[in-house]
């Protein structure tokens, strides 16, 4: 399965958390199949849900909750929240030859739990979290918050972060138009935004309260 291959592949290489203000770039998106069914864009499902119906065709979202964090006629983008790809100590997270080098040394033992969030720059970490939280690199979006640099992983690790977050690995995006087809091909419904079901401590149970939220984009 991806999510055992991805571990994998962290347990043998040094992921480096970049450390930057530029959150997002449609220049990165995934490559959309070469006759996918381009839909037209009406308006934007930005801090929405979307969520996978049981038309989806792509077995790396099935029963997938992703949060809608951009959407306009350039493409889309989002975050998966409820695919957990198992926990990894902090060295794996950071550059330890840079940033704060050996200060906090001991903490690069204490396990991170994972999510996957898409198949895009997965190579790049996101930390969505609770909006009590913040920093200089903390991103505000509707009732979250992304951070990214080495402070908030070190916090995390030493029970001093947000109350609640999420540690996301790359990143869900979509083409010119790619979404909306696979919209007027229900292969996704949006759900009203919640950050409880973002947090919520089961990861199964996320798809079913989101589903069940559900409604089809008029």
């Amino acid at each position: 399965m991806i999510f055992h291959r991805i571990y994998r592949i962290l347990l043998f290489y040094f992921f480096t958390l970049l450390i930057t203000t530029s959150y997002f770039s449609f220049t990165a998106l995934a490559e959309a199949p070469k006759n996918y069914l381009k839909g037209k864009f009406y308006t934007s499902v930005k801090n929405h849900f979307l969520v996978a119906t049981e038309k989806m065709t792509d077995d790396r979202f099935r029963k997938t909750v992703i949060v809608m964090l951009d959407n306009d006629k350039e493409g889309s983008l989002g975050l998966v929240i409820n695919k957990p790809i198992g926990k990894v100590p902090l060295r794996f997270l950071i550059n330890t030859l840079q940033g704060r080098k050996n200060e906090k040394k001991e903490l690069y033992e204490v396990n991170i739990p994972i999510y996957w969030g898409g198949p895009v720059e997965k190579e790049q970490i996101y930390i969505l979290h609770s909006q009590e939280y913040k920093n200089e690199n903390t991103k505000d979006y509707n009732g979250i918050s992304i951070t990214r640099d080495y402070n908030i992983l070190f916090d995390i690790a030493e029970n001093k972060g947000p109350k609640k977050s999420l540690v996301i690995l790359g990143y869900s995006g979509w083409s010119e138009g790619q979404l909306e087809g696979e919209l007027d091909q229900d292969h996704w419904i949006l759900s009203e935004f919640n950050p409880l079901i973002v947090f919520e401590m089961e990861s199964n149970n996320k798809w079913l309260k989101a589903y069940k939220n559900g409604f089809i984009r008029l």
